[in-house]
């Protein structure tokens, strides 16, 4: 998978997972991973498929209609590059946050649907509900973010509540984040998100 890997200054800070959003490229979230934690290793991913040009991390049928099959197929993929990436980098592949927006949030949730040891903790901006009717994983020991918005025309507030209900019944810790906005990517969600991380002191 075409990515960027930045070495960061303290080897003990997890490596930050950054997930793009449809129509985004691996430089997009370069800025939040700065603002999350200025020490930590970062490993950027460009989504394989393309949609009208737009890269993104799985295909869809519509909008908010995800492919399922290739949906499992790519976070598989995505699941086995990050135990190839930590080889190649030398980072502790049990020490990941995911840091995914829209598309890249859903991709990053579908990591921890199908995968108990995929994500140490994941920050999910504008995430939706990757697949239902599907036993998870027990992730005990995984914190989320999510950061939704009030106003969001692509993911009902129902999709967040839904989500953050799916990942605690699988013994996740989740912090739900409102904002009183629509579907783009807010600094007041990025600050709020940096906060949990500096919490959770990784």
């Amino acid at each position: 998978m075409k990515h960027i890997f930045e070495k960061g200054t303290n080897p003990n800070k997890p490596v930050l997972l950054l997930l793009h959003g449809t129509g985004g490229n691996e430089l997009d979230l370069l800025p939040l991973a700065e603002k999350i934690d200025g020490e930590a290793s970062v490993l950027s991913v460009r989504g394989n498929v393309l949609e009208n040009g737009m890269p993104r991390f799985f295909r869809r049928l519509a909008e908010g209609v995800f492919d399922e099959e290739d949906l499992q197929f790519r976070t598989k993929e995505l699941y086995e590059f990050l135990d190839e990436a930590s080889q190649k980098y030398g980072f502790d592949r049990k020490n990941i946050i995911a840091v995914g927006y829209s598309n890249g949030a859903n991709i990053a949730a579908s990591l921890m649907f199908h995968y108990a040891d995929s994500l140490k903790g994941a920050i999910l901006h504008h995430p939706m509900v990757p697949r239902r009717g599907i036993q998870l994983p027990d992730l005990t020991g995984t914190s989320v973010f999510i950061a939704a918005g009030t106003n969001d025309p692509i993911c009902p507030s129902s999709e967040s509540e839904d989500l953050k209900s799916l990942l605690e019944g699988a013994n996740a810790s989740v912090e739900l984040h409102w904002e009183n906005r629509g579907h783009q990517l807010t600094l007041d969600e990025v600050l709020a998100a940096a906060k949990w991380y500096e919490e959770k002191n990784y």
